[in-house]
Parts: structure tokens; C-alpha cells; sequence
């Protein structure tokens, strides 16, 4: 396999955030922890995979992939710099802690800004930014507060909205896992629909990383590069 190149953002233990501390404690949101590329022969180009509570930033004319249930993926670009990025998260489980929402918000926000920022540090502009969102379909069992698929699919719009990033497409919420990939370098987004059952390996990491996330402290804010 071979490595993504010194511009391509992967490998990195913890974010950075715009002063290079630590961009904020809580839950772990990084940057995809392997920065090596494989070869995808459906594409016929070398893919990243982007799993659960990961991020990954590109320049390279590579295709991003994950495997979406009730998480959602945010693939934000600068179509003018071929830059390009793809998230990978949920909100945390409330608890009934905060009937205002604010705390899982928090890390959703921190999980969009960490790839804004790193989109920035590349070269990108933020005024340039155009974004496509996928997942959030309602396929956890058991689960006790409203339908958290809802909740990210919701989350991450309102996100947009406020910091007047266009949402150029988006697949959101039904009931079926989604295979996602994305091609940063075009901005194309190709989505399949798992017809069958939301896969057993797919369930269980969605569910551990949920487990992960609402049982940490919630992550602090970053400031977002203007």
C-alpha cells in the first residue's frame, strides 16, 4: 500500500486546533488513523476507508468510503482547490442530562470544525465550502431518547445553515444502511442502499463507538479559521 503523500492529512494521533494545541478534550474524533491508501477496483483508483469517529482531508485524486447506519458522513469541499474531506460521526446520548441538547451538539460541532479547520490549514477557503451529507437512518436497536439518526441527519443540516456552508446534495434518514463513496478532487457522490439487513461487523462498531462517545466528556469547541 502507499502512503497518502506529506499534504494528505492521516496518521495524526489528536487534531490540532488553530493555535497546533489539542483541539479540545472529550470523546476521540481523529483523523484517520492509517494513511495508507488501497487500491479500490470498483473505482479503479486508489480509496481511504473512513470509519466511525474519523475524519480524513485530501488534495488527491482519491475516493473516500464508508459504511453509514445511524452516523452521519459530512464530504466538504473547495471545488476552486480540489480539496476536499469526509467525516464520521454521531451525536452522543444526552441522558437526559441537558433537555436543551447542547452538550452532544457540542461534539458535533467539534467533529465539523477539526475537518473545516483542517480544510483551511490546506488551503482551502471557507467562503468556498460546499457540502454534501449522508446517513443518519434509524437502524440502532433499543434505544430509549428519540430516534438518533434523526438527530444527526438534523444536526448536521442546521450546522450548515448557520455557518452558510451550501449544501449542494444529500441522502438523509430512512431505514436502510448506506454505502458512501466520495470523490473529493470532482465533488461527485455515489450512494448505494444496502437492501439487505444493516450489516452484523457494521451494527456492533456503530454501537461501540456510540457507547465511546456518551460515555466520555464532551468535547470543547474550536474555533472555526475564517
Amino acid at each position: 500500500m502507499s502512503n497518502t503523500g506529506p499534504r494528505t492529512q492521516g496518521g495524526r494521533p489528536e487534531p490540532e486546533g488553530p493555535t497546533g494545541a489539542p483541539a479540545g478534550p472529550g470523546p476521540a474524533f481523529v483523523q484517520a488513523p492509517s494513511a495508507s491508501l488501497y487500491f479500490e477496483p470498483t473505482f479503479g483508483m486508489n480509496a481511504a476507508k473512513i470509519l466511525p469517529g474519523e475524519y480524513f482531508v485530501t488534495e488527491q485524486e482519491v475516493v473516500l468510503i464508508t459504511l453509514l447506519g445511524s452516523c452521519v458522513a459530512a464530504c466538504v469541499r473547495d471545488a476552486e482547490m480540489r480539496i476536499g474531506g469526509m467525516n464520521h460521526f454521531l451525536l452522543p446520548d444526552n441522558h437526559g442530562q441537558d433537555p436543551t441538547g447542547a452538550a452532544p451538539a457540542r461534539y458535533g460541532a467539534y467533529a465539523m470544525e477539526v475537518m473545516i479547520n483542517q480544510l483551511v490549514k490546506m488551503g482551502a477557503r471557507r467562503h468556498r465550502l460546499q457540502a454534501k451529507v449522508f446517513g443518519g437512518a434509524n437502524v440502532l436497536r433499543g434505544l430509549n431518547e428519540r430516534n438518533v439518526g434523526v438527530r444527526n441527519s438534523e444536526f448536521v443540516v442546521d450546522f450548515l445553515r448557520v455557518e452558510g456552508i451550501p449544501l449542494m446534495a444529500h441522502d438523509l434518514g430512512g431505514t436502510q444502511a448506506r454505502k458512501v463513496a466520495y470523490f473529493p478532487a470532482t465533488g461527485e457522490a455515489r450512494v448505494k442502499r444496502l437492501a439487505t439487513q444493516m450489516p452484523a461487523t457494521l451494527l456492533e462498531t456503530e454501537q461501540q463507538y456510540r457507547r465511546r462517545v456518551s460515555s466520555g466528556p464532551t468535547a470543547g469547541s474550536v474555533e472555526l479559521f475564517e
